[in-house]
């Protein structure tokens, strides 16, 4: 969305846009701030105005007071007693680029309906979200599509949302509507999946509301935690997948919450506009009351540190599972993880208090410390906190401890599972100079015309000329164990679609056999992966599909590393996939010329 475009559709002033046109860091006044419109767009995050969200949503059928009815944490197995409250969530999401400035450096974006961050999505365990998907993107044109990430999409494999693996790309001025079943409970998001588009601004949270584990008084909504780079995704993954060795990890130029920070703008060489005290994210407390955050690491690259000053963190979720409440001053985030805490209120009323996330020094950053600023009822909105940090405690490259994460509902997993997959991760210049990640030696690349599970369905399984697309075909197998060592020096988020992982061990060196609480492991679908180390999952093969297991860290994906777990391909072949997902192809097709879009990267 041009700055012309901004005004014609009154999301800033005129008077607003003269500011935005005209920066020059050497005469700002150091106590302006650039309005929400041109940081954010039509985003509330971050503002007083941003609402704070409900226990439920209300306009449901009740059963024992509850949508999802007698169901409690305690007592009911998500993944195979999710309730089905027959209730539909829409939503409309319009994809344009645009130009905003969220730390004051003025970039082109990719805003969903105007936003950055995108639209919250809301709904109740076991309603049903949908979603249509205007593609929109010109200048120049490019494909998308959305993925929803964590939602397991049992019997709708279809609607994961992975171009070339579940979907074609939806086409530049063509729509797709998703349609599934908000399954587990918690909190999420969800972003594009085309190439490193989420980057330029595709992602938003997704709040799934369920059965509280621990009690809180008010849910103050997502807290997303992001790296910034203010050059163009595109040239950043050109450059990753480039030659040049100094470019193949690129640094983030800042670091924000809920998509605000301020930036040195006397740091900016290259002529663009650049406003200092942009404006930090802001939220309130009520003295003696305990507050839900819901953090999200939505960033490309950067592990994050989160922490309050002064304030302990009671954590109660990892990603989609509720874990028994431990307390701690500080939690770790990998790309893509997701980390509920609640934080009592018990603050001097008079005072303010810095909210900090710092990108771990495992990751590129330079600039690696956001701040948004916690106010109580009599503390002083012009002045700024005076609190310190806390000690540094947090191990700033691997998640909390195994020990310490204990799943709320209880599931054993099978202790000989039907068959043992080993992954070898690995980097490697090719014979043209450009840097690829391997897993056992492969890596990945899309083809967006010939979606795998489209070809599944269809009976083709086997893919001999083309082992690029790194697939595993797991067969009828019930249970699937992964043991990937990671040799490297870089620490990897490996993420896993369409399952909560059991995660039985995770440590530096190999795995010497040793499952941590073997009747009762933690559950998510994101856990890191240290440097020079392991990490042990399984899962149930009760979901049939074809399933991106990979890291989550945008350049790595980019450069291949990447496999697909295909789960149960008989039972694939029974799938009712919706005939918009072959007309979506056609369209794609249309659009391509049949041929293979030039793709820079792995495509994903």
């Amino acid at each position: 969305m041009s700055l012309a475009l901004l005004l014609q559709t009154g999301l800033i002033s005129t008077a607003s846009a003269a500011a935005f046109s005209s920066f020059n860091p050497a005469n700002i006044d150091p106590s302006s701030f650039l309005p929400q419109s041109l940081t954010n767009g039509a985003s509330q995050l971050g503002t007083f105005q941003a609402p704070t969200l409900p226990f439920f949503l209300d306009q449901n059928p009740f059963a024992n007071n509850f949508p999802w009815g007698g169901r409690t944490a305690h007592n009911t197995n998500p993944y195979t007693q999710s309730p089905t409250t027959g209730q539909v969530r829409s939503y409309d999401f319009t994809i344009k680029r645009g130009t905003i400035a969220p730390d004051g450096y003025q970039s082109e974006v990719m805003l969903i309906n105007g936003q950055f961050p995108g639209p919250t999505i809301e709904a109740n365990w076991g309603d049903t979200i949908q979603v249509s998907v205007h593609n929109e993107i010109i200048g120049p044109e490019e494909g998308t599509a959305l993925h929803w990430h964590g939602l397991l999409q049992t019997g709708s494999p279809w609607e994961d949302g992975v171009p070339a693996v579940q979907q074609c790309p939806i086409p530049p001025g063509k729509s797709l509507q998703y349609s599934f079943k908000a399954d587990l409970y918690g909190t999420s998001w969800y972003h594009s999946h085309y190439s490193a588009q989420y980057i330029g601004g595709l992602f938003g949270p997704m709040i799934i509301y369920g059965p509280k584990n621990a009690d809180y008084d008010t849910d103050l909504g997502p807290i997303l935690l992001t790296d910034c780079f203010h050059p163009q995704y595109y040239d950043l993954v050109e450059e990753v997948m480039g030659t040049d060795p100094t470019k193949f990890t690129p640094r983030s130029d800042n670091n924000l919450i809920n998509g605000k920070m301020d930036y040195n703008c006397s740091l900016v060489m290259d002529g663009t506009s650049c406003q200092n005290n942009a404006g930090l994210s802001k939220f309130q407390f009520t003295p003696g009351k305990k507050h839900r955050l819901r953090l999200i690491n939505a960033g490309a690259e950067g592990i994050q540190i989160f922490s309050i000053d002064g304030h302990n963190l009671t954590v109660m979720a990892n990603d989609f599972v509720p874990i028994q409440p431990y307390q701690t001053q500080a939690v770790t985030l990998g790309v893509g993880q997701r980390t509920d805490v609640i934080v009592e209120a018990n603050g001097d009323v008079n005072e303010s208090y810095w909210m900090r996330s710092t990108i771990s020094t495992c990751s590129s950053a330079n600039q690696p410390d956001a701040l948004a600023i916690i106010y109580y009822p009599r503390a002083s909105k012009t002045s700024k906190p005076t609190s310190t940090a806390w000690a540094d405690t947090a191990n700033e490259c691997v998640n909390d401890p195994l020990a310490s994460t204990t799943p709320f509902f209880p599931i054993t997993p099978a202790s000989d599972p039907a068959t043992t997959i080993t992954i070898d991760i690995g980097s490697y210049v090719n014979a043209t100079g450009h840097h690829l990640w391997t897993m056992n030696n492969s890596s990945f690349r899309a083809d967006y015309n010939a979606p795998l599970l489209l070809l599944a369905k269809a009976g083709n399984t086997s893919y001999p000329n083309s082992p690029e697309w790194n697939v595993y075909n797991t067969g009828s197998n019930g249970t699937i164990r992964l043991i990937v060592n990671n040799p490297t020096r870089a620490v990897h988020p490996m993420h896993l679609h369409g399952h909560n992982m059991f995660v039985l061990a995770e440590g530096p060196g190999t795995w010497d056999g040793t499952v941590i609480n073997p009747q009762n492991p933690q559950r998510r679908d994101v856990q890191l992966l240290q440097k020079e180390g392991y990490i042990v999952v399984q899962i149930d093969a009760d979901n049939p599909g074809v399933w991106p297991f990979h890291c989550h860290i945008a350049w790595h994906v980019s450069g291949g590393l990447y496999i697909n777990i295909m789960e149960r391909p008989d039972d694939i072949r029974n799938y009712d996939i919706p005939q918009t997902w072959a007309q979506n192809c056609r369209d794609w097709a249309a659009f391509t010329n049949v041929d293979v879009v030039d793709e820079i990267d792995s495509g994903l």
